[in-house]
């Protein structure tokens, strides 16, 4: 039996900037140890660009041209547009896409794939529903039957994809699945902790983008690094609070790894959403505005996850109690002026 039928034969959905990075990561890696196969396909929602199919320039240029233009991807992932070609006989699902299309994907996926899978989401974002707050993973895991691991970490996608430095930590639920996910995902630059809280990890990734728009909101105001320093640890005393009082079971340690306390200050000093949230003071433009003008295609998940948070706060009756979360909710959708991101909280 050889290296192509023999192993894991690992999928990736989502072809988007952080997916474009991870599957320059997996597809190095899977040549590099026996349990995998060595092609990785990956799975492109196709979009025409100057006249030529997405997936027909990546697989020619072994490039993503829209999302992440200027790296080379290796010739062994596949940009494939049928979603069930993509999984057909995978043993690993690498899932990297906004978190408000996980459902329609799942819905195509649904006896579609073996209930061995082994999954991993990398996807940000929670989701709301009468009972409260639910985990992308858990959706994932009920919809497919499937086990599933979550990654996340201080993860800003273009550094990762110039080979700076970073970490990363994986939660699992079973640890053979979070060793074998390291050494998918690992390398000299991509250092990849593991640990035993899947939703922990998952909750500080979706969570710390409500941080960083308050953060972004303190630059657009230009009130200085003193006030967003404050911002930032009372972004993340709130974070940890919400996470016990709506699940139990976390670990003190997960918000010291790099999905907690660092994934906050990377993305409120660099990500998508303090950028966007910045501009929102100084545009006066809408997040929806502003997320086509600034993101080139990509999902801004901070607004949805305010949203939703608040969502839970005002049924319960907690508002007052999650004081920088109801207000950056407010800044962003009820015409809140953002100096009152100060006032409020004090």
């Amino acid at each position: 039996m050889t290296r192509e039928s023999a192993g894991e034969k690992v999928a990736l959905i989502g072809s988007g900037n952080w997916g474009t990075v991870i599957s320059k990561i997996i597809a190095r890696n899977v040549t590099k140890h026996n349990e995998f196969q060595q092609e990785v396909k990956m799975w492109v929602f196709e979009e025409t660009i100057n006249g030529r199919k997405l997936t027909e320039l990546i697989n020619e240029k072994h490039e993503n041209v829209k999302y992440l233009p200027g790296i080379t991807i290796p010739e062994n992932v596949k940009a494939v547009p049928d979603l069930l070609e993509v999984v057909r006989d995978a043993t690993v699902l690498v899932i990297c896409i906004p978190h408000q299309f996980v459902h329609n994907v799942c819905d195509q996926l649904k006896g579609k794939i073996d209930p061995k899978v082994k999954a991993i989401s990398l996807i940000k974002g929670v989701e709301t529903d009468d009972k409260g707050i639910r985990p992308i993973s858990h959706v994932i895991s009920e919809s497919l039957q499937i086990s599933v691991c979550s990654l996340s970490g201080a993860n800003i996608a273009n550094e990762i994809a110039d080979e700076n430095f970073s970490e990363t930590t994986i939660g699992f639920n079973v640890r053979e699945e979070g060793e074998l996910f390291k050494k998918l995902f690992e390398t000299k630059y991509f250092r990849v902790g593991i640990i035993n809280d899947v939703v922990g990890v998952e909750l500080c990734g979706a969570l710390k983008n409500v941080i960083a728009i308050g953060a972004g909101i303190v630059d657009g105001l230009k009130l200085g690094e003193n006030t967003k320093a404050a911002i930032i640890r009372m972004g993340f005393l709130e974070m940890k609070k919400f996470m016990r009082k709506f699940y139990g079971g976390i670990k003190e340690e997960t918000f010291f790894e790099s999905c907690g306390i660092a994934d906050v200050i990377a993305t409120c000093y660099g990500g998508r959403n303090r950028k966007v949230a910045e501009s929102f003071v100084t545009s006066g433009k809408p997040f929806d505005q502003l997320e086509k003008e600034l993101l080139q295609g990509q999902k801004l998940q901070g607004t949805l996850t305010v949203k939703e948070i608040n969502r839970i706060l005002s049924r319960e009756g907690l508002n007052d109690e999650f004081k920088l979360f109801t207000t950056i909710y407010r800044i962003a959708f009820e015409g809140l002026p953002p100096k009152t991101i100060i006032k409020d909280i004090i």
